[in-house]
């Protein structure tokens, strides 16, 4: 017999040691400055826990934390049922499917900071092509001064600029569905509904529970288009967990910075883990149900 040979592990030490470079080694220097009062590298000062304690101790924190989980809760119902739609009717259209998938590919490819700077024009009313229609049908947009609006504002800049996102993985996850599927479906006489809830979403599962993550993640920590709407105003009303972090930066204050970036990661990490062992137990579940079958 033959012995077993791991040698071909090695050919990941290269991507292990990069990932080292640029994730773990970053990760626990913030972790060590995170326990300093850094008046400068040189003179580190050891305040043990103290900014750990100030920030779970802060009502703003919490404030902070639940618009981010709000913001994220809004995306994602936006986005996702939006997408999937979308990727449903263009599996259904002809050459034309490639083009609009592109199209609704472009703005991914937009930098962060150009994001803000886009919509910003578009909603001016003298210049911008939307507020000059939102000023024609009398509908008053002040994103500066009205909290409503300015949420409006920032759901639909993330909307457009991830949409295609969701709608190319969902079109992937749509793509890989044998046509026989679709062929009992019709023998059976099932209708369109009842394709979407036993085929097509249960074999969409994977690529949309990736969409639905990274999507998350991605609005969770959205900073530059919020900090360059409206700097988290009117009254504090779009301050998240990121512009908070960006306040501490911005002032120096390093200790307390470090120790907000540490209760962002284990937040973020902490969800991505309970939605991993959600869908863990679903997928195990599925298992278990088509073996009793």
């Amino acid at each position: 017999m033959k012995p077993h040979d791991n040698r071909a592990w090695l050919l990941l030490a290269p991507a292990a040691a990069i990932l080292a470079f640029v994730g773990i080694v970053p990760l626990m220097t913030v972790f060590n400055y995170s326990f300093l009062d850094l008046f400068s590298i040189n003179d580190p000062f050891w305040v043990g826990t103290e900014w750990y304690g100030d920030i779970v101790s802060s009502p703003r924190f919490y404030a902070s934390l639940g618009r981010s989980l709000l913001f994220s809760a809004l995306v994602l119902l936006v986005q996702m049922p939006l997408g999937v739609g979308i990727a449903l009717l263009l599996a259904k259209t002809g050459p034309w499917r490639i083009a609009v998938l592109m199209l609704l590919a472009v703005p991914l490819v937009v930098p962060w900071n150009m994001i803000p700077i886009i919509w910003l024009g578009l909603i001016n009313p003298h210049t911008g092509l939307v507020g000059q229609a939102l000023a024609a049908l009398g509908i008053g947009f002040d994103y500066k001064f009205n909290p409503l609006h300015t949420w409006t504002l920032l759901v639909v800049m993330d909307t457009w600029h991830w949409l295609g996102l969701v709608v190319v993985l969902a079109y992937a996850g749509l793509s890989g569905i044998p046509h026989a599927y679709y062929q009992a479906a019709a023998i059976d006489g099932a209708s369109r509904l009842q394709v979407l809830r036993y085929i097509q979403l249960p074999k969409m599962g994977g690529v949309l529970s990736m969409a639905l993550l990274l999507r998350f993640m991605d609005s969770f920590m959205i900073y530059i288009e919020a900090f360059r709407i409206n700097a988290g105003g009117p009254q504090g009303a779009t301050t998240f967990l990121s512009l908070d972090l960006g306040e501490e930066i911005n002032a120096y204050n390093y200790g307390p910075a470090a120790a907000r970036s540490m209760v962002y990661f284990l937040t973020v990490l902490t969800v991505a883990w309970a939605f991993r062992t959600l869908m863990d137990a679903h997928r195990r579940q599925e298992q278990q149900q088509e073996v009793a079958a």
